[in-house]
């Protein structure tokens, strides 16, 4: 039976048709089904949810109001139903089988490249090191997706490059795979009234927009004007009444202005709904280590975060710091993996090694290939959460999986051997190990 089918034969879709009439009311209905129907799965996440949903003093109770407000109400119950009943309560059990059937990880999400192009050129930007060339045919990703779905993943991202030059195809694929939730990182550039029209129609589609900060940080590193740009393309989002989020890459430069009261808040008057934080990570021959965040500066940014989190109604990811949350690495799909636009199966967006592409391989195969596998035998790779990277915090186990397996770097402008790229973390995972080990202890403090 399709996920479709288990959510209306389980009554969700009944209750998000009722929750707009009474949303108080269904509200508690909709998180009593969920408890009902997934026992064990996600509970504390699930309690998460419910106390945003009733305690008026939890900073995500406007948030949730601010969802049923100002999203479109088909919208809303899509990803209700895509994102949280699809891709974890159905897809997750699905994946445990998996796991426990192959012996290998199964991921939660795939990350994709539709196109190793891109519009603006951005410095220091990894992904215009591929080239720009390279694309994933239209049947190349269905087939992913479609072999995804079997092993119970409905949640895929698309990055690149710029992922929304491949606009028409990604509407396609949200159309045919109407089941699954997708976003994309995007300059937000491409983003017209026609696009949001067509996320309208197919309610399945949720952008990060990039940014680097505020206007000079921002155009400094995107090109003038990409500021306003990018806040125009929220600006037609917003108006759309559709979900949107910022990505955003903390470095030493701007780790101040893009955690402060002043940037949230920006971010919220401008209609988004999460925010995804990146540590920066020196991959590339030419990548700068002096962006790279003091041991202080990287601290002050997870204390920010974590302080804001509990105070602003914005859901915010720390992609380095929240290693607690899914217990360490999270790559070589242990809850993610990612595919190149030359195809090339990578553990981690910033990883960029391979030894499977999906063009010899389906991705049951990939996920047994003695790349992925050296991962899975090995993770977690730290015992403390906040040192949860085989290359930024722990650069010899990096070393060691890609000798081992014989992974060979999928940059094919200017191929980085895995020395060079763990050498410029060596030093960082040193100086950053005594304060992430403090850190670490009292957060256990504060849990226990």
């Amino acid at each position: 039976m399709s996920v479709s089918k288990t959510a209306k034969k389980l009554g969700i879709k009944k209750i998000l048709n009722r929750l707009y009439k009474s949303p108080e009311k269904n509200l508690r209905r909709l998180m009593d089904w969920a408890d009902k129907y997934a026992g064990d799965l996600l509970k504390d996440q699930r309690q998460s949810i419910r106390d945003a949903i009733t305690d008026p003093e939890n900073p995500y109770y406007p948030f949730v109001r601010h969802i049923l407000r100002d999203v479109d109400p088909k919208v809303a119950k899509t990803i209700a139903v895509n994102f949280f009943i699809n891709a974890n309560l159905v897809g997750v059990p699905i994946q445990f089988e998996m796991r426990k059937k192959y012996d290998c990880n199964i991921p939660w999400a795939i990350l994709l490249d539709p196109t190793s192009a891109c519009n603006i050129h951005c410095l220091g930007c990894w992904a215009a090191d591929y080239g720009g060339g390279m694309n994933l045919s239209f049947e190349e990703m269905d087939s992913i997706i479609t072999q995804g779905k079997e092993m119970g993943v409905y949640f895929y991202l698309f990055s690149g490059g710029e992922p929304l030059i491949r606009k028409d195809d990604i509407i396609s694929l949200c159309k045919k795979h109407d089941d699954c939730m997708f976003t994309a990182f995007t300059n937000g550039t491409l983003i017209d009234d026609a696009f949001a029209d067509e996320l309208l129609r197919v309610r399945n589609f949720a952008p990060a927009i990039s940014l680097e900060g505020f206007r000079e940080a921002t155009d400094s590193r995107r090109g003038e004007g990409t500021y306003d740009l990018a806040l125009n393309a929220m600006r037609i989002l917003r108006e759309h009444k559709l979900v949107y989020g910022v990505s955003c890459c903390y470095t030493s430069e701007n780790y101040e202005s893009i955690t402060s009261d002043e940037y949230w808040n920006m971010m919220i008057e401008n209609g988004a709904y999460f925010v995804w934080y990146f540590h920066y990570m020196p991959v590339g021959n030419d990548a700068n280590t002096d962006l790279l965040p003091s041991p202080a500066q990287r601290e002050y940014v997870c204390r920010r975060i974590r302080n804001n989190r509990r105070n602003k109604p914005l859901f915010a990811m720390d992609f380095q710091n929240d290693g607690a949350t899914v217990n360490g690495c999270i790559a070589a799909g242990r809850r993610y993996f990612h595919i190149n636009a030359n195809g090339d199966a990578e553990p981690c967006a910033f990883i960029h090694y391979a030894d499977s592409n999906i063009r010899d391989k389906t991705l049951l195969e990939i996920l047994q290939s003695p790349l992925f596998m050296a991962y899975h035998e090995r993770q977690p790779f730290n015992d403390n959460m906040l040192r949860p990277c085989p290359m930024l915090e722990n650069p010899d186990k990096l070393r060691e999986i890609v000798k081992l397996s014989g992974a060979k770097s999928t940059d094919m402008k200017s191929p980085e051997s895995v020395n060079h790229l763990c050498s410029k973390c060596d030093s960082y995972a040193e100086e950053w190990a005594p304060t992430a080990d403090r850190l670490w202890k009292e957060q256990r403090r504060k849990k226990k």
